[in-house]
């Protein structure tokens, strides 16, 4: 006689209904960050090669570029700066007329409240060595940096800023900044470091997007290894007791396994940047007809989420928005 199972686990997948009833992880527009691209001296839109869709903006294309991520419902933006002169101490980074400086500026000036601000801190795009920290004598000096990076997220903070985000990967940058906020009167600023930022080939299309690869060298010395997982851990929990408030695993779909970690053993928020090779590879493969490029983007941006990553800073926001409005 015949038995047949007592389990059937396909009965919740009968309808989209009963799907829909018991879907365990719910992506949201509130989940994305929308990085954008801002570059001083530039006249009109300006693509990226190895990012398609993706463009750098002149200050003049700011507002509309605002307004288009706030009507997908995307609660933030984060920015980085073109300079049009770097100098070995990246000083545009932090000149109150620098290109993030005004950028920032223009977007609290046009919609106040209505979206949140975050801006990049580091050296990289702002330094004619194209590291992310002050060179001396072909080495990174530490300490040095992190007293440039503060200068850096006062200057953002004094033109309006939400979030604050270092990605430099120098010692105690987290500390400095939070006591060179508070000591400026910015109590309310938030710090959202790039706490375990990897060591990655994925970062290439961004360098191409940014022009900030490195002159000489590389950065093994000061980004994490993606061979070490506890040490990433122990990056993410320096920042945590340096009072950072968000923590960020970067590169994120390889990198799911420390966003779990970090969501199971740390009591802060965790974000994720899915990174510009991320997108490229996906481009590339729905440019060539392999994959179906909304699909995968949902899969790829759930997955992160369901990882643990309460928000994705992500360059599939506005496709992705544009997805669960949709559906919604």
């Amino acid at each position: 006689m015949a038995t047949f199972p007592s389990k059937r686990l396909r009965r919740l997948r009968v309808n989209e209904n009963i799907r829909s009833l018991v879907q365990e992880v719910r992506l949201s527009v509130n989940d994305l960050v929308c990085p954008i691209f801002v570059e001083e001296g530039l006249k009109e839109k300006k693509s990226v090669g190895s990012m398609p869709d993706i463009v750098r903006l002149p200050l003049s294309e700011i507002s509309n570029e605002v307004q288009n991520i706030s009507d997908l419902k995307i609660p933030a933006v984060m920015l980085f700066g073109i300079p049009s002169q770097k100098d070995e101490s990246g000083t545009s980074a932090y000149a109150e007329n620098g290109i993030v400086q005004r950028t920032i500026s223009e977007i609290r000036s046009n919609f106040g409240d209505k979206i949140s601000i975050m801006a990049d801190v580091c050296l990289c795009q702002y330094t004619s060595s194209g590291h992310c920290g002050i060179i001396n004598g072909k080495k990174i000096d530490n300490d040095l940096s992190i007293k440039t990076l503060t200068d850096i997220a006062v200057s953002q903070a004094k033109m309006g800023v939400d979030v604050v985000s270092p990605s430099a990967m120098m010692d105690g940058q987290v500390s400095a900044i939070r006591k060179g906020l508070d000591d400026a009167n910015f109590k309310d600023v938030i710090i959202m470091s790039h706490s375990a930022k990897h060591s990655s080939s994925f970062y290439s299309p961004f360098r191409d997007a940014a022009e900030c690869a490195p002159q000489f060298g590389d950065r093994k010395t000061y980004q994490v290894p993606f061979t070490n997982p506890r040490e990433a851990m122990r990056e993410v929990e320096a920042d945590i007791e340096e009072g950072v408030d968000i923590v960020m695993i970067k590169p994120a779909l390889s990198y799911l396994d420390l966003i779990a970690e970090a969501k199971k053993k740390f009591n802060v928020p965790v974000s994720a940047y899915s990174v510009s090779g991320e997108y490229a590879l996906v481009k590339a493969a729905a440019n060539q007809g392999w994959i179906n490029e909304n699909e995968v983007t949902n899969e790829i941006l759930s997955s992160i989420k369901r990882a643990g990553a309460d928000f994705i800073v992500t360059y599939f926001a506005k496709l992705g928005a544009k997805l669960i409005n949709e559906n919604s």
